[in-house]
Formats: C-alpha cells, sequence, structure tokens
C-alpha cells in the first residue's frame, strides 16, 4: 500500500511526491529540462532507439548528460526501444554495458529479448516497459514485474478509472504521460509510415503519416468540396495539467512529458509549469485550488489545442483535428539570458528570435516568478546601440529593470 500523505505540523503533506520526467532531443535540451525542474530526462541513444529523426545521444553526450544531472540530484533514462529485427542484434550487450558504466538511471525497452538479455547481464541499471507494449491492465503489469522489471510505462490509453485500479492492485513503478502528443494508433503500432513513406515507426522512422493532410474519395468520387480543409487524422495533444492533484493522490511514481523534438523553449516553459504546480499541490494539497494560471503558461509554448486523451473516457470528434492544423504559441520565443550587471541593469543575452525596440518582453525562470518589460535600450556586442534583434544566436545587450538571472528565458508577448 502507498503512503501517499501524512500530517505534518498539524497539516497534511505530500510525502510521495512524483517523478517529473521529460524529454530531450539533444544535450542543450537535457540541461534545460533540468535545471527547470526535471528530476529525471529521456533521450534517445544513437542506437537501438525510436524516433532517428532526433538529434539522438552518442555514448559521450550520455555521458556528459549524466555527470550534469548528478549535480541536480537528478535521473538519466535511454530509450532502447525498437523492435529488433535479425539485423539488429550486433553489439547489443556492449552497448547496454556501457549505458550502465556511464551511470545510467534506467532503459525504456519494448523488445522482450532485450528486456531479458539486460536482467541477464545483473546490471546495475533498471528496466522500465516503454510505452509501445501499450500495457493497459494490472495483470499485464505484474507478468512484467514477474520478468523482473522496475517500472511499467502505461499506454496513453489508461483511463482514470483504470489506472486507480491498477495501482491498488499492483506495487511495480508506475509512470503515466500527461502532455504531450498523441499517437492517433496505439503507440508503436501504426504502420502507415512504413506503406506510405517506407520508413519503419517500430525502428524510430516514423514520418507521422497521421498527420498529413488527405483527399477524401467515396465510391470513386472526390468528396472534398472546393473550400474544405485538407482532411487530416490527427490527434489534439494530451494536457492532464487540470487533473495532477488527482494523479498525485493515487501514488503515480512518475509523470511523463513526451516531446523529444520539441523546441527549448517548450521544454522550459512545459517543465517548469508543471514543477510548479506539483510543487504547490504537495505542499498543501488541502487547500490547493485549481486555476488557469496553469493551463495559460502551457499555451505560451507550441502546443497543438489541448484535450483529456483517454482520461475519461474514449476521445470523441472533439479531440481530434480534422480539417486543421491548429499550432500555434501565444509567445513567441525570443532570447536567453547569459548574464546580468545589477549596476548597469544590462542583461547579456543569446538572440533566439526577431524583436525590436518597443516589444514587451516576458521573462520567465525556474527560480523566480514571471517579470516583464519593454525593451528600451538595446545594444550589439560592442556595444553600440541597435534598433532590432534579427540575427539568431547573436550576443546581445538589453537594459531589464530588475535582476535576472543566468538561463532565465524571455518570449515576446503578443496581442491576442
Amino acid at each position: 500500500m502507498r503512503k501517499i500523505s501524512q500530517i505534518i505540523n498539524g497539516k497534511r503533506k505530500i510525502i510521495k511526491k512524483p517523478e517529473l520526467l521529460a524529454p530531450a532531443g539533444n544535450l542543450e535540451k537535457l540541461k534545460v529540462a533540468i535545471m527547470y525542474g526535471a528530476d529525471a530526462v529521456f533521450v534517445g541513444g544513437k542506437e537501438f532507439s525510436l524516433r532517428s529523426q532526433a538529434s539522438n545521444f552518442s555514448l559521450e553526450d550520455i555521458q556528459e548528460g549524466v555527470e550534469f544531472a548528478k549535480k541536480y540530484g537528478a535521473h538519466i533514462h535511454v530509450t532502447c526501444n525498437i523492435i529488433l529485427h535479425q539485423d539488429n542484434l550486433e553489439g547489443l550487450k556492449d552497448y547496454l554495458k556501457k549505458l550502465d558504466e556511464i551511470g545510467v538511471t534506467a532503459i525504456i525497452v519494448a523488445d522482450p529479448y532485450i528486456m531479458k538479455i539486460a536482467k541477464d547481464m545483473k546490471l546495475g541499471l533498471e528496466v522500465h516497459v516503454s510505452t509501445q507494449l501499450s500495457t493497459l491492465n494490472s495483470q499485464a503489469i505484474s507478468f512484467y514485474q514477474n520478468m523482473g522489471m522496475d517500472r511499467v510505462v502505461l499506454g496513453r490509453e489508461v483511463t482514470y478509472d483504470d489506472l486507480k485500479c491498477i495501482m491498488d492492485k499492483v506495487d511495480v513503478d508506475i509512470e503515466y504521460f500527461i502532455h504531450g502528443a498523441m499517437c492517433i494508433h496505439y503507440s508503436g503500432r501504426c504502420m502507415l509510415s512504413n506503406y506510405l513513406s517506407r520508413r519503419d515507426a517500430n525502428r524510430g522512422g516514423c514520418s507521422q503519416s497521421c498527420r498529413w493532410y488527405y483527399d477524401l474519395y467515396q465510391d470513386g468520387e472526390l468528396v472534398n468540396q472546393e473550400n474544405d480543409m485538407p482532411f487530416s487524422m490527427s490527434s489534439k495533444d494530451m494536457s492532464l495539467v487540470a487533473h495532477i492533484g488527482e494523479l498525485i493522490e493515487l501514488g503515480v511514481d512518475s509523470f511523463k512529458i513526451e516531446g523529444r523534438m520539441k523546441s527549448v523553449h517548450y521544454i522550459a516553459t512545459v517543465v517548469s509549469t508543471y514543477r510548479k504546480l506539483i510543487d504547490t499541490y504537495c505542499e498543501d494539497p488541502d487547500h490547493f485550488q485549481q486555476s488557469d494560471y496553469f493551463e495559460k503558461e502551457l499555451l505560451k509554448a507550441a502546443n497543438r489545442a489541448f484535450c483529456h486523451g483517454f482520461y475519461y473516457e474514449h476521445p470523441t470528434v472533439n479531440e481530434q483535428l480534422f480539417n486543421m492544423r491548429d499550432e500555434h504559441p501565444t509567445q513567441e520565443f525570443v532570447m536567453r539570458i547569459v548574464d546580468y550587471d545589477k549596476e548597469t541593469n544590462l542583461a547579456k543575452i543569446e538572440q533566439r528570435n526577431y524583436f525590436k525596440l518597443g516589444d514587451q518582453i516576458e521573462v520567465f525562470s525556474p527560480h523566480h516568478d514571471n517579470l516583464c518589460f519593454t525593451v528600451k535600450k538595446l545594444y550589439n556586442e560592442d556595444m553600440e546601440e541597435i534598433d532590432v534583434a534579427n540575427h539568431p544566436m547573436e550576443i546581445l545587450y538589453v537594459e531589464i529593470p530588475y535582476q535576472v538571472l543566468s538561463n532565465d528565458m524571455g518570449r515576446k508577448v503578443r496581442n491576442v
């Protein structure tokens, strides 16, 4: 029986705080995820991993990531989640051994052979059952637990009622998706990409064919009308921001965010928002009041429209993106703070997107509340005054009337 909370100084507090697990497609994103509050980060190696189009990690990258994570008390999980074909077997044992020596906390696995080999080798790292296996019930979880697996990552199709039953019946670690894109099929089992682009979704090559535009035909006749938007079978993104308290009270061990191919700004925004939400709830759950603040923060990153996925029941037509893409941030990532001089009020920044004098910028951080300022003075690296910042990654100086910190980020406020 999981003990979730206890009374401390007359107030109930959550003592079983869930791990916040964030995605990272490269080292920069890994470091940002950890600095902005992730307890653990999952990455893909250059071998035996899905998401072949992501900037996957070499062993040297993974080692650097592990060393960085240790400074923050965080952990690194590596996806080894391809479905092995005969030509994928070579080098597997050596690769797992190297991951273990580097200090990786866990590997995320879909193929039973990798599960068996990892356990037979008696490695120190944990073996987690990937969501690719679509584990949706307590009996399947018990099966993997009996195989010696350390954690099961549930399929996105698990409803709240099913999750509640699962948490009552099993005592192995459970990882649950709380935010990100939804696969239109059972995750990893779709063959559209294989047939339409000859890219294998189960070996990291998914071309996201479900998000393509299609013409509709019925009995050989084109159904699309002249002014119709192209048809797509894409889903809205999952966001369980309004249900984090319920999931914490169930004792879920790890909350997973999807999106290894997302931007640095997306990672920072989403991770910091859920970090603050989890910490606020756990500090005083009985007096926590849900507000729209956290959802509004999430909307400042590039997302599709949000839905609850399968949390309540099977999604309806309202959870689909038929005839539309619908991906639009309300604010645009324009700067990353490098340093700040309190005497001159000048922040040294790394420019990321276009902004100019007169623009309103919101600075956000894992260490302080969001703060806004208007760009009144802007200088290039030679300290010459300029009117616009239009060269990505250029080092500039901008006057900010309050102290900001290294690795804070700024986004341009849009009029919406």
